[in-house]
C-alpha cells in the first residue's frame, strides 16, 4: 500500500500566510503560498511588497493521517472546507498555479465580491453594464444597475 500525499488549503490568520508557509517548511510540512509583487503608495514614497496572491490561504502537500500537524504553527486557524470535507487540490492544478506564477504577470489578482463594490458584468444581456454589489452568496450576487433601475442576480 502507497502513502499518498494530497494538497489541502489552510486558512490562516490575517497577513500570517508567509509566516505560516515558513513555519510548515520548517517543520517538514511542504507549503506553498504564491507571492506577488505590487507597488504601494505612501504619502511620501512608492515602495514595492510582497503579498500573497490568495490573502489568508496557504497549500500545503500532506499525509491525510498527518493533517493535524499543521496546527503547530501559530496562525494556522483551520482547513478550508468543500461538502463537509477538507477541500483536497489536484497536483496538476498547484502546478499549473506555480507555472503562471514563474513567469512575471504582473496583473493577476484574486478579488471577492463585497457588498457596495463597483463591477462590471461582461457577459450576457447586461454585457458592459457596471452596478453596485448589493448581496453576495455561496452561488449568485446582486447587483444594482442604476442606469437601468434594476437589480440583477447573477449566478456565480
Amino acid at each position: 500500500m502507497s502513502i499518498t500525499m494530497s494538497w489541502f488549503v489552510i486558512y490562516t490568520r490575517p497577513q500570517q500566510e508567509k509566516k505560516v508557509a515558513a513555519g510548515l517548511t520548517k517543520i517538514g510540512v511542504e507549503a506553498y503560498c504564491p507571492i506577488v509583487t505590487e507597488v504601494r503608495q505612501w504619502s511620501d514614497r512608492k515602495k514595492k511588497i510582497e503579498v500573497p496572491l490568495i490573502k489568508s490561504y496557504v497549500f500545503v502537500k500532506i499525509i491525510e493521517k498527518e493533517r493535524n500537524r499543521v496546527f503547530e504553527v501559530p496562525g494556522v486557524v483551520r482547513y478550508l472546507f468543500w461538502l463537509g470535507k477538507a477541500a483536497e487540490v489536484k497536483d496538476q492544478e498547484i502546478e499549473q498555479l506555480r507555472g503562471y506564477m514563474s513567469g512575471n504577470y504582473q496583473s493577476v489578482k484574486v478579488e471577492q465580491y463585497k457588498v457596495g463594490k463597483i463591477v462590471t458584468i461582461d457577459t450576457g444581456a447586461f454585457k458592459n453594464q457596471s452596478g453596485e454589489v448589493i448581496k453576495v452568496s455561496t452561488k449568485c450576487i446582486t447587483v444594482y444597475l442604476e442606469q437601468l433601475g434594476a437589480m440583477v442576480t447573477i449566478s456565480l
